[in-house]
Order: structure tokens, then C-alpha cells, then sequence
């Protein structure tokens, strides 16, 4: 199956070398390139790629600016010449971090890590409130109403489900979770939160014109859970809840 990519790096010979090392490997169809992040963000919109490999020094804002101005995510491989960002870019999730110049060997292992895409042959079924989701971690299983449920939390490449007291992970991305869930309800807090609106228990402002979720549990002595909504989605979470 095919896996639409996106090249944004303001070097044009880099995406020349990098097109020329994704020949080799004919599962990646290269739909586009940015050489700055005002143009990315455009055809992110318009293109919706499946991974975006992109340089963290961009003229202008960085990528990780980028990251956090996007409300459709793709899958993320940084390319820089630099080793210093390298745990940053881990903790907004990127599948790898390479280093340039790239190496065939370490490009095609990046890729491995590219989560399956679902085969459904026509738009997914949307989910709501009403309906039951059954949910498998391990050995463990169970039959949850999407009701229950107040978070959806990345995990690699894996997303954490958030009911009761249980846990449990699922091998699908918060990218397709979001296909999946009923927008009305269910709210993109950032590249690592989805929320359900309906177990938000109070909201505080934050920094730089940002807001803090704060999840009400099901036991009075277990903390409210915080969920910080990144600035272009507290932007949206304010006018989707207001009059």
C-alpha cells in the first residue's frame, strides 16, 4: 500500500537527495514538497500525507512550530544535520530522527516504524457516544461505551485509552482515532491529547494564550487529570464552545 509523503526542507538540494534515496524504496510515493513552513502547512491541509519528513531548521518558524500549528498531524521522521533536538523530537512523537546526511539503511528502518494503515475501502464509520467499543490489551478485554471513555492518549505508535481505572493500549494511531470519533464530543487537544468533552471538569488559562483541560475521574480521591490544549487548538476550543 502506498504511503503519501511530504518533503518540507528549505534546502533544495536536500530534497533532491532525499527523493532520489525514496526511489529505492517504492512503497513511498512523494505527493509534495515545502521549502518553508507557511507552505507546508498549506499542503498538509490540502494533501493530508501519511508521514512528512521535515527539517527542524526552517527560515521562519521551525518544525516543531509547525507541529504545534497543524490540525491534521502526519506521521513525523526529522531531518537535520544537527544531533541536538534529538530528544525533542521524541517527545512530540516523531517516529525516528535522522541525521543528514541520510543513510539508505537508516531511511528504510525509519520506515518500518510507520504504523499499517487501515484497509477499509470506504470512509471509517463514525463513532458517537451511543456506541460500544470493544478494546483488547493483551490478555485482557473489554466492551466499553465511548461514553465512559474521557481520554485518548498517544503512544508511539500505539494510543492509550483512558476509562475507569484501566489503561489499556491499542495498536492504532490517535491520527485514525480521530477518524473514528465523533468531533462533536471527542476534541484534538494537541498532537498527544483527545478529549471527551463531556468529562472536562473545569478549564484554566495557560501560557501564551493557551488553556488547561482538567478531567474529572471517577473517584473523588483520585486527582483530576490535566491535559494542556496546544495554542491553535485553544484557539478552535473557544470557538467551537462559545455563543
Amino acid at each position: 500500500m502506498s504511503i503519501k509523503a511530504l518533503i518540507v526542507e528549505d534546502s533544495r538540494l536536500a530534497r533532491q537527495e532525499l527523493r532520489h534515496l525514496l526511489k529505492d524504496l517504492p512503497q513511498v510515493e512523494v505527493v509534495g514538497e515545502a521549502q518553508d513552513a507557511p507552505e507546508a502547512r498549506q499542503l498538509v491541509a490540502s494533501l493530508r500525507p501519511d508521514l512528512m519528513f521535515l527539517d527542524i531548521q526552517l527560515p521562519g518558524e521551525d518544525g516543531f512550530a509547525l507541529l504545534e500549528s497543524l490540525d491534521y498531524v502526519p506521521e513525523v521522521i526529522f531531518t537535520t544535520a544537527y544531533d541536538a533536538y534529538a530528544l525533542k523530537a521524541f517527545e512530540v512523537n516523531a517516529l525516528d530522527y535522522l541525521q543528514k546526511p541520510i543513510q539508505p539503511d537508516r531511511l528504510a528502518a525509519a520506515l518500518t516504524k510507520l504504523p499499517e494503515k487501515p484497509t477499509e475501502t470506504g470512509p471509517p464509520e463514525v463513532l458517537g457516544l451511543h456506541d460500544k467499543v470493544f478494546v483488547r490489551d493483551g490478555d485482557r478485554c473489554w466492551f466499553v461505551p465511548l461514553a465512559d471513555i474521557r481520554l485518548f492518549e498517544v503512544d508511539n505508535n500505539y494510543t492509550r485509552i483512558y476509562f475507569g481505572e484501566h489503561r489499556p493500549m491499542i495498536p492504532r494511531t490517535l491520527n485514525y482515532m480521530e477518524t473514528r470519533l465523533d468531533s462533536r464530543t471527542f476534541f484534538r487537544a494537541s498532537r498527544k491529547h483527545i478529549v471527551n468533552i463531556h468529562w472536562i471538569d473545569r478549564i484554566e488559562p495557560w501560557f501564551s494564550h493557551t488553556l488547561k483541560l482538567y478531567l474529572r475521574t471517577e473517584s473523588a480521591a483520585t486527582p483530576s487529570e490535566a491535559i494542556e490544549v496546544s495554542r491553535r487548538q485553544s484557539s478552535r476550543f473557544r470557538d467551537l464552545m462559545s455563543f
